[in-house]
Order: C-alpha cells, then sequence, then structure tokens
C-alpha cells in the first residue's frame, strides 16, 4: 500500500470510513453503466447550458424578424449571423428560445420535485415511524390526493388564472409539488416499517435518543436511496408536465420561451417548416431520456442486492 494510501485512510474518522467505502462502491457501479453515464454528461452540460443561457445565446429570443420567418438551419440573419437551428413563424432564432426554454423546464422540474419530496419525507416518515393512527390518516389523505387527476387540476386552476409570465410559472410548479407527494410517502413509509424495527433503531431508543433524532439521523438516512432514484424520474414527469401543458397552450405563455409552446406555435407549420417543431421536440426527448437513464443508473448503484 503507498503512502498517500495509507495517509487516506489513516485521516477517516471511524464515522466518515463506511460513507467513504459506500461512495466508491457507488461510483465503481454507477460508472459501469455507460448509458447512464452518458445521460449524466448530457444533463451536466444541459444545466451549464441553463446556467450561462445569456452568454450562449447567438440571438435574442424574443426579438422577432418577420422578414426571417421560417429560415432553414445554417441561413443567415440581418446582422451576418447565422440561425443554426433556424427560425420560427415569427422569425425569432430557434436555438436561442430552445437555450432559455432550458431554464424553465429544469426550473419546474426541480422545485416542483423538491416541494412534492420534502412533504413526502416528512409525512411518510411520521407514518412509517408511528404507524397506527397517525400510520392510517396520512395514508387515508394519500389515497385521497392519489385519486385527483393532477393534469386536469392544473388546467382547472390555471383557467381561472391570467395570462401572466412568470407568476403562471410559479403556480406550475407549485400544484405539481402539491399533488405529487403521495408517491413519494409511500415509499417513505415503506422503508420506514422496516428499518424501524432493526437493531440499529432499538439500540437508540435504549439510549434514551428522541423520537426526531432517530427519524432523521437514524433511519432517514438509511431510507434515502429510493428517494433520490424516485425523484430523479419524477423531474422527467414534471418537465413533460410543464411541456403538456404549454403545448395545450395554458402553460407558460408567450413570448416566455418554453420548449412546450414552441411546439404549439409551430405545429400547424410542420409541412412547410418542419424544423421549427422537430429542434423543441427533439430537446424535450434528450432531456427525458437522459433523466431515465440516470434514474435507472441510480438505481442499480444504489441496490445493495446486486452482485458486483
Amino acid at each position: 500500500m503507498s503512502g498517500t494510501q495509507l495517509k487516506t485512510k489513516n485521516t477517516l474518522t471511524p464515522e466518515e470510513e463506511p460513507l467513504f467505502s459506500f461512495a466508491r462502491v457507488f461510483w465503481r457501479r454507477f460508472r459501469r453503466n455507460r448509458l447512464a453515464v452518458t445521460g449524466a454528461i448530457i444533463l451536466l452540460l444541459l444545466f451549464m447550458v441553463a446556467i450561462f443561457a445569456p452568454q450562449l445565446s447567438p440571438h435574442d429570443p424574443l426579438k422577432i424578424t418577420l422578414a426571417k420567418r421560417f429560415s432553414p438551419p445554417g441561413s443567415l440573419s440581418p446582422d451576418g449571423k447565422v440561425y443554426l437551428l433556424g427560425t420560427d413563424s415569427y422569425g425569432r432564432d430557434l436555438l436561442s428560445r430552445i437555450i432559455y426554454g432550458s431554464r424553465i423546464s429544469l426550473s419546474v422540474g426541480f422545485v416542483s420535485v423538491g416541494i412534492a419530496v420534502t412533504i413526502g419525507i416528512i409525512l411518510g416518515s411520521l407514518s412509517g415511524y408511528y404507524g397506527r393512527m397517525v400510520d392510517n390518516i396520512i395514508m387515508r389523505l394519500t389515497d385521497m390526493m392519489l385519486s385527483i387527476p393532477v393534469l386536469f387540476l392544473i388546467i382547472t386552476v390555471l383557467a381561472f388564472m391570467g395570462s401572466g409570465g412568470f407568476d403562471r410559472i410559479y403556480l406550475i410548479m407549485a400544484i405539481i409539488g402539491v399533488t405529487s407527494w403521495p408517491g413519494v410517502a409511500r415509499l417513505v413509509r415503506a422503508e420506514f416499517l422496516s428499518l424501524r424495527e432493526r437493531d440499529f433503531t432499538e439500540a437508540a431508543r435504549a439510549l434514551g435518543a428522541p423520537d426526531p433524532l432517530i427519524i432523521f439521523r437514524h433511519i432517514l438516512p438509511n431510507a434515502m436511496a429510493p428517494v433520490i432514484v424516485s425523484a430523479t424520474l419524477r423531474v422527467a414527469g414534471s418537465i413533460l408536465t410543464e411541456a403538456s401543458l404549454s403545448f395545450l397552450g395554458i402553460g407558460v405563455q408567450p413570448p416566455t420561451p418554453s420548449w412546450g409552446n414552441m411546439l404549439y406555435e409551430n405545429q400547424a407549420f410542420m409541412r412547410n417548416a418542419p424544423w421549427a417543431s422537430i429542434f423543441p421536440g427533439l430537446a424535450i426527448f434528450v432531456t427525458l431520456m437522459s433523466f431515465y437513464l440516470v434514474g435507472d443508473g441510480l438505481r442499480d448503484a444504489l441496490d445493495p442486492r446486486l452482485k458486483e
């Protein structure tokens, strides 16, 4: 063993060493899944594009140039720049609008899932740990929420709202998040029902640890692996929901760029300008597929029952 390895091992505390070993095993398993690694690289690039959208966009995404409407990919703009992906029905640069649209999709996906996971973890933890009356009340509430068609609820709420831009985006995030927690709650509850009877939980009770400490310090970290996988897949579902709402014309309103409303605006021109619909649809497909591949890779890497 080299001196560097000895130093690394000696600097780890007894509490840190299992976590360090788990991280090494996780990374070794995850990197073997080439599709998952490819999806992670695509998502990383997408995050960078969303963060640096003003610097990466070759044109103003809101600038209308009617003389250049439906310009094919590779054509020149009046100022001499290239429309790499062409223009839409208003002469706006498709590439710039797709770049700015990534901000809307990722924001809706992560904020709504963050709300759903937070609510689901709290209610699922209480339900699985205490059981009995608490479990019955929370599970009946969960069943009631699962019986509500989320998409139709969002459509109903948005139908009474104005045509605001970012206010509507926040509303979509909130509705998706508040209505998506039951699945997370059931998943956390199932993990808690098993983990609350384990030896380490009984030992914590015997030492007089309070319930909040047992729940959030001892049990919850051991129940987070399936929650992480589920959250990754739910981000993709939230992005698809937002795109569907925008495609129906009741989501993010123009001129704010969104992949869904770009499809909505250009769907009638598929024969004359197919690129105006193909590229936004391709952006949705690649993003969703990347999240699904990463979620599948996380499931395989975090599952302790899989053999090396």
